[in-house]
Formats: C-alpha cells, structure tokens, sequence
C-alpha cells in the first residue's frame, strides 16, 4: 500500500482514472473516494472528511489526487499525508473553466487549486492546453484580490508541472460495426477477420497500452521511473488507435430523461437501423456524445441541427452522454423539433450499448465551450466517427485541421455536405494526428515526463 489514491469526483473520467490506476496497481494503493455529486461542495469540504476516513498507514509514499481536492487542507489537517511526495492530476483547471453569464466565478475554487500547486510536488495536466490555460491565468486571476496580492506564483509553480495526456483503453469494437467501416478497417491495416472479431497485433484497442504507477523497487531514490513496456500503442494511418484508458464508465448519480414507457433510451438496437437498407441509402447518422450541460453547448449543436431540419436535409441523430439534476430547456425543445431524425435520446449505461451507437454512427460533433481533453470524442472516432470540432480549446492540439470548424455556420455547412453526400464520409479514411503515451510513478513519486510523445 505505498500509493494513496484519493479523487473526492468519482466520476465520468476522475473515475475511469483512478479505476485504471487501481487496475494496475493492485494490492500497492489504497483508493478513496467521494460519489460523483454536488461538485462544489466537495471542492469546498473533501478535504475535512479525508482528514476523517483516509486511513493511517507508515507505508505510504505518494499520494495522488485530483485537483478537486484542495490539496493544502489536506496537507495542514493531516500532517502525516502532508509528508508524502504529492502528484497533484489536472482533468480540468478553475481559471478557465467557463461560467454561465447569469453566474459570477467562484474565486475560492481558482483558489483552491493554486494552493494544490504549491503544496504539490509533482503537477500534471491532461492536455498542453489546460496546463497553459491554467498557468497563464494565474497573474490574471489573482489581480481579483484587492490589496496585496502574491506575486510570481506561475513561477513558482510552472516547474512543477508537465503534461501527461488522459490515458485512454479501449476494447475491440469491431463486433459493433457495419459492414462499411469493417471493410475500411481491413483495407487500412490489413487484419483478417475470423467469426466476428478482427485478429491482428496491431489492432487499435486490443494492445496492452498502459498508464502505470508503480511502486518501483529497483531504483527507489531515483524520482524518475525507468521506461515502462506496453505504454506506447502501435500507430497506424487510417485509424486512431488512442492511448490506453478504461472504456466509458457509468456515471453515478446521472438521471436519465427517458424514462417511464420510453424504454428505447436504454439500449441501442443496431439491427434496427441497419435492417432493410444498404448503407450507402442510409441518411448522414449524427452522434452528440457529451454531458447535457451547458459548458457542451447543446444550444449550438441543436440550432445547426433545426436548420438542416429546416431544409429538408435528410439525417438521424443519437444524442447520448450523461445527464444530471438540471438539464437545459434546449434539449425538450430540438426533441420535439427534430422528431423522427432522433434516432436516439439518452444516457446508455451499458458499454457495450455506448460503443454499439458510436459505431452506427457516421459523425460526431463537439459543440463544447469547455474542453481540456474530450475522451468521448476520441471514443468517437475510434469507433470510425469522422469529427468535427471548435477550431479551439484543446482540439487543435489533437485534431488535424481538416476536423475543425470555426464558427457555426462552417459547421453547418459541413453537415449540409455530409447530409448530401454520407458517402464522403463513408469512405473517408481519418487522417490522425494521435498520441503514444503512457505515465509512470515510481516508489519516490517522480513522474517520467518522457513516456509521452506525439506522432504525426
């Protein structure tokens, strides 16, 4: 039990996460964790109640904790814990995370995490982009203070940081996919096709591609871990095959809409709508996999979509991800606009179900406002989705520019294309720009900033 792992979020991606790191860690860490709800207050108290329940153990070596944890309350509240070499994991930062215009910034949550940053020894950060978002609003951030504020705290703790993209595991969705996307999987990478499963090495998603921290024996005073085997998944020119990560987790405490006699919400027939057609006959599938929450921009998504409805452009489309106590008014309105394009409406708690939907589905549209990595995208598109993207955030940093738009309109008119013509994207082969990477901690908790690299 050197490791200590504790994510007061237990959810959507903070718990795909720690469930890995668990995975991987076995009997060597102790996890702790808080349900997947009221997000603010367990920003503000997490750290009260860890100070209670976080076990005391004299085997402990590293702690590693979400940046939901106000990490220097911990420290000061429990000496011991505070003593530990501390890697502090940014899935997204306070200082650009955006608000609701009705609403004013919270400066205490900001606050919060550059104390984590100080009191941390290690920083990690998903993305280039939420590490520089983050660091480059500190200065910025701080002027809010109105008399004498601390100065030079980006750097401070500029050195302390490194990205490590989200590490991202998938299983073999071949049995999910028509047969159009399953003969452009055999012609990109040349696998052979035995019963329903695809059999080849270099599979994306059947490679044993890890995220690791390990407790190391051989070199315990290092602060760097020696390379891991198994963190790098082979690249290939059609499709992604994106790092090593669980699959989608169930969201705890997620409400679904569609309940009551709507029980088509909780699972996805593909037979259905692949029944009868060729897929080339088949109407554009349009896949929106994201939180019904307003940083997602439904708003957005769902007015492009009434246009194409408006013009008679013939499409379906699946809206999926989780939803939670408040869900905006956008989303009553385009279901009862749209009508019978909706091919799907609602949270799929079950994987299979999840990757079964992104499979049938020819695009996926990201509309957010908020994006510092975007997992559900990548699930996307490597489920064969051709994306299309804000020409912003972190998208850039993952996408070629052929996948990015930058307004809604370009987005529009890409989807009247698509609309017009699905086999374009059909036959379209994805052009990636992609991630081998993998992390690793050894017993003296020092991140190897080496295990990460981008390939063209």
């Amino acid at each position: 039990m050197s490791v200590l792992l504790i994510e007061p979020f237990y959810g959507g991606s903070h718990k795909q996460l720690m469930d890995l790191l668990q995975e991987e860690l076995q009997e060597d860490c102790v996890l702790c964790t808080l349900p997947a709800k009221k997000w603010h207050w367990k920003a503000r108290t997490s750290a009260l109640y860890f100070m209670q329940t976080v076990p005391t153990s004299s085997n402990y070596r590293i702690l590693f904790a979400s940046s939901v944890l106000n990490l220097a309350e911990l420290a000061a509240l429990r000496p011991d814990l505070g003593k530990l070499k501390k890697v502090l994991y940014f899935h997204e930062n306070q200082l650009s995370y955006p608000v609701q215009k009705c609403q004013e910034r919270d400066f205490q949550y900001g606050y919060n995490q550059v104390l984590s940053c100080l009191v941390a020894d290690v920083v990690v950060f998903n993305s280039a982009f939420n590490m520089e978002s983050f660091l480059k609003s500190i200065g910025k951030f701080m002027k809010l203070i109105p008399d004498h504020r601390p100065k030079d705290l980006e750097k401070i703790i500029r050195p302390k940081c490194q990205v490590l993209y989200f590490p991202v595991r998938f299983p073999d969705v071949s049995r999910f996919m028509p047969e159009h996307k399953l003969a452009r999987l055999e012609k990109v990478i040349g696998v052979k096709r035995s019963g329903d499963a695809y059999q080849s090495e270099g599979l994306p998603g059947q490679q044993e591609s890890r995220a690791v921290m390990k407790a190391s024996d051989a070199h315990p005073e290092s602060g760097l871990c020696e390379p891991q085997p198994g963190l790098c998944t082979t690249q290939h020119e059609g499709l992604p095959s994106p790092p090593a990560a669980p699959v989608q987790a169930e969201a705890p405490e997620s409400t679904n809409p569609c309940q009551g006699e709507d029980k088509q919400c909780l699972t996805f027939n593909l037979s259905n709508i692949l029944s009868g057609l060729d897929y080339q006959q088949r109407p554009l599938h349009i896949a929106w996999p994201h939180r019904w929450e307003h940083d997602k921009d439904p708003e957005t998504f769902f007015k492009v979509l009434m246009k194409l409805k408006e013009q008679d452009l013939p499409f379906q489309v699946s809206v999926l991800g989780e939803t939670f106590s408040e869900i905006p008014d956008i989303f009553s309105e385009a279901r009862e606009v749209l009508g019978s394009s909706v091919l799907h409406w609602g949270y799929l708690p079950s994987k299979d179900d999840y990757f079964r939907a992104l499979c049938a589905a020819d695009v996926v549209i990201s509309t957010a406002k908020h994006e510092f990595f975007g997992v559900a995208m990548i699930e996307a598109v490597h489920c064969g989705c051709y994306p299309l993207c804000p020409k912003a955030l972190v998208y850039p940093e993952i996408f070629p520019a052929e996948y990015l738009y930058s307004t809604p309109e370009q987005l529009f008119k890409r989807l009247q294309n698509f609309c017009k013509r699905p086999d374009i994207v059909r036959r379209h082969l994805y052009k990636r720009r992609w991630l081998a990477l993998g992390f690793a901690v050894d017993q003296s908790a020092g991140v190897d900033q080496h295990s990460s690299t981008q390939v063209q």
